[in-house]
């Protein structure tokens, strides 16, 4: 293992997701510990850290993709926390889960909508929004 790497993917996940990112890693870790290496070095080590995107432009992509996936809705619930977490807008967040609509679909964007009403629930964020 490049301890540096892991260490670098370390410290980007905990700015992305907090602790619940270190968290859910730790639990893979559990079961599957080389998966849980390369979830912390490859996206957050490898990807995350390179310049021409900040945090809030890669987490507003990866919520788009996760979405448009339409079978990722765990991932897309960790990533709505992590948006917002990087200081993406509520409003934001929403615009993006809805534009997916024109991509990948009305099924998909109306079970991201699922997701990111869910999220904001239990981050006490009202809807609709202002």
């Amino acid at each position: 293992m490049n301890a540096e790497r892991y260490e670098r993917g370390a410290r980007m996940l905990a700015a992305v997701d907090g602790v619940a990112g270190l968290e859910v890693v730790e639990t893979l870790a559990k079961s599957f510990p080389d998966f849980a290496r390369y979830v912390v070095e490859f996206p957050f080590g490898d990807i995350y850290t390179r310049e021409g995107l900040g945090l809030r432009e890669r987490e507003l992509a990866t919520v788009a993709a996760l979405c448009a996936l339409g079978n990722a809705l765990s991932q897309l619930r960790v990533h709505v926390h992590a948006a917002l977490h990087v200081g993406c807008k509520p409003g934001e967040v929403v615009e993006v889960v809805m534009q997916m609509a024109v991509y990948a679909g009305f099924p998909a964007a109306l079970n991201g909508l699922s997701v990111v009403r869910e999220v904001f629930a239990e981050t006490g964020i009202q809807l609709p929004l202002d």
